[in-house]
């Protein structure tokens, strides 16, 4: 058993009848036999991980070009730059190679990204065990998620020096949606205790606490006015995985009545299948509508819509998601969507500027060698410019009750989320209520403040995995001492904090299979501060400069200066109040919500005043 995981066993279960003798044991011998159905394979496809050149000197030129006060400042490498830099060594691949020649697998069976330091190849499940000395056993979550995993590989030793990981051995990732608590438009929303609407006349016209429109989040945020003037030269990007796919009858209807001028991009939003990824332009059916499918992308790309059109849209649709039944094991489905996705974009030379992403799991899911290596993916998009926002999670700084536990030592601790603990990410919290701002919590509390029973909560906390990089140890540490000692030693001090920013994240208004509802999560406050960052893309390029590009470092040295500070609310979780929200940057809204005008004018952008007030 590992954490919540059950091993699944089949057992021979025998019918004793009183009084008749049975002979306890005898020599098994085969009472059956079939041979493998037409169409079924019993296959994993491997990634392995080849140990890359000059990461460290990628890294530099990453931190270089994203810092507000170097040189460089804006200077993104290219695709080739970012290749050339951390391609393995010849050495690396010709061992990695030779390696698996010996196992009887040949060149052309193999596939590889761009710069060859990822290998995908197609085994048999039992040339697989053969080739890591290792054996794969069915594992099922609680939630029913299914897994054919292991917990140990092995390597020749001479490898272990150019083979970071190989996948899937020992992940048990799942990239889940960021969002909770559906409500069906007709269901009457909860009023938040204590909640005191907006005093300001032109936010208490456009701002429901129950239904959050595009029009709220413009009043709030300060776009209403601005007019997008670098459509042809600009766009944003979403991902989609575990068969979600935006629903574009359901855009329409979103569009038509909140944001008609964005019927066009709604209309014509382009959906591009990576490893098999679904995509469809018509309703939902009712099979689709039964299971709930597509709540998630309809929430993403009508976010996105409502607040940064007409900027165009692009719709990532990446098969390869993880959960599947072995037996026999499914060549469709083994693989991390997300390693799949950043192999395919690194490949590509048009990526949007901006890309926002609403999917995560518990940092401890993910073995360390395989999040670093995900996580430098997104260092090499970062160097070339792309501003990659996730979600920090819906659970605070962990869900209650038992499964607050730290793998491994079985002591108590809170649990970060991954990718959001990834230093190369700009990680989004989620706030609600309106004048002011708090961190979004849904969900009811006792005398002392704990949480009772399941809730909504904005993520945040300290990663296990990853240290504390340079751009926000001053910020972090002021927090830090501000505690007072206070969760000491349920988080790791040392480690990456997050969030980085939040923006509003619940209750939003959208469409799903025709129907208006109410989604809340950080998977509505990710696309929505996604849409803001690109509308700033859009006045920098109208000045004539670059895109932001890789947002932290710029963040944390001036760009916090154009956001509302959260003081309120905290990131209740694991049975405790969890981080609270505090002036400055805090563990669960980071520097709190953007105001437009004030980040074009932080990053130089062309802002006509005449226009926007």
């Amino acid at each position: 058993m590992l954490g919540s995981w059950q091993l699944t066993f089949f057992a021979l279960v025998v019918d004793l009848v009183s009084g008749t003798p049975v002979q306890a044991t005898s020599a098994y011998t085969i009472r059956e036999r079939h041979t493998l159905p037409r169409g079924w394979k019993s296959h994993l496809q491997l990634q392995i991980g080849v140990k890359q050149s000059r990461f460290d000197e990628l890294e530099r030129h990453l931190y270089e070009v994203s810092d507000p006060e170097h040189a460089r400042y804006g200077q993104h490498l290219s695709s080739k730059e970012v290749t050339e830099l951390i391609k393995p060594t010849k050495e690396s691949l010709d061992l990695v190679y030779a390696w698996l020649k010996q196992s009887g697998i040949s060149t052309e069976q193999l596939e590889h990204s761009p710069a060859k330091d990822w290998i995908r190849v197609s085994l048999p499940l039992k040339d697989v065990e053969n080739l890591l000395q290792t054996k794969y056993s069915a594992y099922e979550h609680e939630d029913g998620t299914r897994l054919a995993r292991t917990l140990g590989w092995s390597l020749p030793q001479h490898l272990h020096a150019h083979i970071d990981t190989i996948q899937p051995t020992t992940s048990f990732l799942r990239y889940k949606p960021r969002k909770s608590n559906t409500i069906g438009f007709g269901v009457e929303a909860q009023i938040p205790e204590g909640y005191v609407p907006p005093s300001d006349p032109t936010l208490s016209k456009v701002c429901n606490i129950t239904l959050v429109t595009p029009q709220c989040f413009q009043a709030l945020y300060k776009t209403a006015n601005y007019e997008v003037q670098s459509d042809d030269e600009n766009s944003i990007g979403f991902n989609n995985f575990l068969g979600e796919i935006p629903i574009r009858p359901d855009a329409l209807e979103f569009v038509n009545k909140y944001r008609k001028d964005a019927l066009e991009q709604a209309n014509s939003f382009p959906q591009i299948s990576i490893d098999g990824g679904p995509t469809q332009d018509g309703p939902l059916t009712y099979a689709q509508a039964l299971t709930g499918i597509s709540q998630e992308a309809n929430l993403d790309v009508q976010a996105i819509l409502g607040i940064s059109s007409p900027t165009p849209v692009i719709a990532y649709s990446t098969g390869g998601e993880p959960p599947f039944i072995p037996g026999p094991l499914s060549t469709t489905n083994t693989n991390e969507p997300y390693l799949t996705w950043i192999n395919y974009v690194l490949d590509k030379d048009d990526t949007p500027p901006v890309v926002s992403t609403s999917y995560g799991d518990d940092e401890q899911s993910v073995p360390l060698d395989y999040a670093m290596r995900v996580c430098r993916g997104f260092a090499q998009l970062g160097a070339r410019g792309i501003s990659l926002l996730v979600a920090s999670g819906d659970d605070g700084v962990g869900p209650n009750g038992k499964r607050c536990k730290l793998q491994n030592t079985n002591t108590t601790g809170f649990l970060p989320g991954f990718p959001a603990t990834c230093p190369y990410v700009t990680a989004v919290g989620a706030t609600h209520q309106f004048q002011p701002e708090v961190a979004a919590f849904s969900g009811s509390l006792d005398a002392n403040g704990n949480p009772i029973g399941g809730v909504y909560s904005s993520g945040g906390g300290f990663s296990n995995y990853f240290p504390k990089p340079m751009y926000q140890v001053d910020a972090v540490h002021k927090y830090i001492e501000g505690l007072g000692g206070k969760f000491n030693g349920l988080y790791n001090k040392s480690g990456r904090a997050f969030p980085d920013i939040s923006a509003q994240g619940q209750n939003f208004a959208i469409f799903w299979n025709g129907t208006e509802e109410r989604i809340s999560g950080t998977s509505a406050s990710t696309p929505l501060f996604s849409g803001i960052i690109a509308l700033v893309n859009d006045a920098l390029i109208a000045a004539g400069k670059p895109t932001l590009g890789f947002l932290n470092p710029w963040l944390y040295k001036k760009g916090h200066f154009g956001f509302t500070d959260i003081t309120g609310g905290s990131a209740v979780g694991c049975d405790s109040p969890g981080f609270p929200a505090v002036k400055g940057w805090d563990a669960v809204t980071g520097f709190g919500t953007p105001v437009f005008p004030a980040l074009v004018k932080l990053t130089g952008g062309e802002l006509d005043k005449k226009r926007h007030k």
